[in-house]
């Protein structure tokens, strides 16, 4: 049977321990009853990542790899590319975010109906160690995100997602950042194509949170929101994108479907 539910596991600087963080997801992806397929995509790994991911003996599983390290939203979006299923999942390979979330997530896009649904560490309901600085960090940048781009969400960088395939196959053309604001260009690219019913899920997260977030990290950040403004409300960049890729006969049919609201 077809996979009904794609997991894409983007992986960086894994070695040893992505053998059993997939093996832990995959015991929670059993529990579902759903068919699925899990898409391991190796970020220009050095290490012993790729052949760690390889050793996993499973027909469900499928590693792909790429020999330059490009970004996390790269690798999303290539393992997009060789999914299936109708329900599209991002998890990070650490397995931070508590694999068992999916299920919920899955449930709700059910219940609802919903474009998507995005776990959210500011969630009431989620179980996450946040050091109180890192709150306030957390949120004077979602008070950003929404005064930017209107999005009524709380939190757009936890690497736990869900979506309708239509969603990312209409969208994930149009995008430009490959790094580090890949969540938020992408929310934001499908709220302009319509797609505005995301729903925010509790999560359980394992790290520990840092009292400060790495000072480069932030700047990088910050600097793709900055990029994802000027190319949304100044060079109108998705727009053109789409009807450039319109013109080109690449995804017609999907780019037809949906009018781009500048």
């Amino acid at each position: 049977m077809p996979a009904q539910l794609s997991v894409v596991v983007p992986a960086y600087r894994e070695g040893r321990r992505i053998f059993d963080n997939i093996k832990r997801l995959l015991g929670e992806l059993d529990k579902l009853s759903v068919p699925y397929e899990v898409i391991i995509v190796s970020d220009g790994n050095t290490d012993s990542t790729v052949s760690e991911a390889r050793r996993i003996e499973s027909p469900v599983v499928r590693v792909f790899h790429y020999p330059m390290n490009v970004g996390k939203g790269f690798a999303l979006s290539c393992g997009v590319d060789q999914s299936v299923g109708e329900l599209v999942t991002f998890i990070d390979a650490d397995m931070e975010l508590d694999p068992a979330n999916i299920g919920g997530f899955i449930e709700i896009m059910h219940a609802t109906g919903c474009d998507g649904v995005i776990g959210s560490k500011r969630h009431p309901d989620s179980q996450v160690s946040y050091p109180r600085l890192r709150r306030i960090q957390s949120a004077l940048y979602q008070l950003l995100v929404r005064a930017l781009f209107s999005l009524n969400i709380r939190d757009s960088q936890t690497g736990l997602k869900i979506f309708r395939r239509q969603v990312l196959r209409e969208a994930l053309p149009l995008l430009a950042v490959k790094r580090f604001a890949f969540d938020l260009e992408l929310l934001v690219v499908a709220h302009q194509l319509g797609y505005r019913d995301v729903r925010e899920a509790p999560i359980r997260l394992d790290y520990q949170f840092e009292t400060t977030v790495n000072l480069r990290s932030a700047w990088n950040v910050l600097w793709d929101t900055a990029a994802i403004f000027y190319r949304l409300h100044f060079l109108r960049y998705y727009a053109k994108r789409r009807a450039e890729l319109s013109s080109s006969g690449k995804n017609a049919e999907a780019i037809a479907e949906a009018p781009f609201s500048n």
